[in-house]
């Protein structure tokens, strides 16, 4: 994608939520869903169209951890870390996932994926998974590599 069509891309997603109350947050998610991070240029942008301030748009991206300032480069598979998954063996689970993702795909914490009694559960793009088990985590870890 060039420069032109990015930031045109950019300009339809933030003007999709000019007049959406609240529209930042969700602005922000669709930017980072689209473009995989938060660029400087997309929350001066922001900052305009809402008009707010940089360092207000900037502490709402860096609020939330989903929100990144730079491209992961590798895939990234959600691991859920929150009590009800810790109680199924979730963190033996994620130390697990650590040592199979090997550079390959980048393991991060959240801290509740909404699934709690069919724990433990991950996210990879927009799919959850739930009730993983070492071979699932095995094969979600080899599919978001390929």
């Amino acid at each position: 994608m060039d420069m032109t069509s990015e930031n045109a891309e950019l300009s339809a997603i933030v003007e999709r939520y000019r007049d959406a109350e609240g529209g930042l947050l969700p602005a922000l998610r669709d930017i980072q869903n689209t473009f995989g991070h938060i660029s400087d240029a997309a929350k001066r942008q922001c900052a305009e169209v809402f008009n707010l301030s940089r360092a207000e748009v900037h502490g709402v991206a860096s609020f939330y951890h989903d929100f990144r300032d730079q491209p992961t480069g590798k895939p990234v598979i959600r691991l859920c870390r929150a009590e009800a998954c810790q109680a199924r063996g979730g963190e033996a689970l994620a130390a697990e996932a650590e040592n199979m993702a090997s550079g390959r795909v980048m393991i991060e914490p959240v801290y509740c994926l909404g699934l709690c009694s069919v724990g433990p559960n991950a996210m990879v793009g927009e799919q959850v998974h739930a009730r993983l088990g070492k071979s699932d985590i095995a094969r979600l870890i080899d599919e978001a590599a390929a």
